[in-house]
């Protein structure tokens, strides 16, 4: 198993991780500072002091019970689909990370008006998060509809990578899941490429309907939505971690 030093070393593709794109869009209205000022504190999650690791289970001190499980969320746009997904799943932990506070307020209001109280909030880059987790610390991870960087010069922005993979690899636990979608063949492509080479991960797909029918109770999200009425069809891509 790997120590808690940090993320797998870069490689020729992956450089010391960045983040790429904007922390904020429009101009936040007063309901949206409200929220970003009161209860956006209550739920971030800091990372520990002295490079400790990070026990999630211990980020749901309002659960009447320990969290049956923890799921992550990376990029989790407006958060329509971790704001389904928590309010279908009380009894489950979900942390989502997105640096973008626009839609840091959208899943904010949906906290308030559903009153869910098993998600919390990483609003910077969650690589520092990923490398702070122990290992077999999580049993799902999404990654639905990331940047796709299209130009061939932008492609290592991607966030898969080969060390990505091998930290998802070393977080969840035996039989957990990585679910990945994308509307951009090249980038669905791109993570088959990848997860193939990484011993960790196993594509689970048996039909031509494993990749191109959503996940079961599968929420939607608006990207999704305008990605379908563009005529561009998402992939769904399931991967499971291998025994240890």
């Amino acid at each position: 198993m790997s120590d808690l030093s940090g993320p797998a070393a870069p490689t020729a593709e992956e450089p010391e991780r960045a983040f790429f794109g904007r922390r904020k869009g429009k101009r936040l209205r007063g309901q949206q500072e409200r929220r970003l000022a009161d209860l956006l504190p209550a739920l971030r999650v800091d990372l520990p002091p002295d490079d400790r690791p990070l026990d999630p289970r211990t980020l749901f001190p309002d659960l009447t019970a320990a969290p049956e499980a923890i799921w992550l969320e990376i990029g989790f746009g407006g958060g329509e689909h971790l704001a389904a997904q928590a309010e279908a799943h009380p009894g489950i932990g979900f942390i989502g990370a997105e640096p973008f506070v626009n839609g840091v307020v959208k899943l904010l209001a949906a906290i308030e008006e559903r009153g869910l109280r098993n998600i919390r909030i990483r609003d910077e880059d969650v690589t520092a998060l990923l490398a702070r987790l122990p290992d077999a610390s999580l049993e799902r991870i999404y990654l639905l509809y990331p940047d796709p960087w299209p130009k061939r010069r932008q492609r290592k922005r991607r966030f898969v990578s080969e060390g990505t993979l091998a930290e998802f690899g070393r977080v969840l636990k035996d039989g957990g899941l990585f679910r990945f979608a994308s509307d951009i063949d090249d980038y669905a492509g791109w993570t088959l490429a990848r997860a193939a080479r990484c011993p960790t991960l196993r594509w689970t797909a048996r039909s031509v309907r494993d990749w191109t029918q959503p996940f079961p109770g599968w929420p939607g999200t608006r990207y999704e939505a305008k990605a379908l009425e563009a005529g561009r069809r998402p992939t769904y891509l399931d991967f499971v971690r291998l025994p240890r």
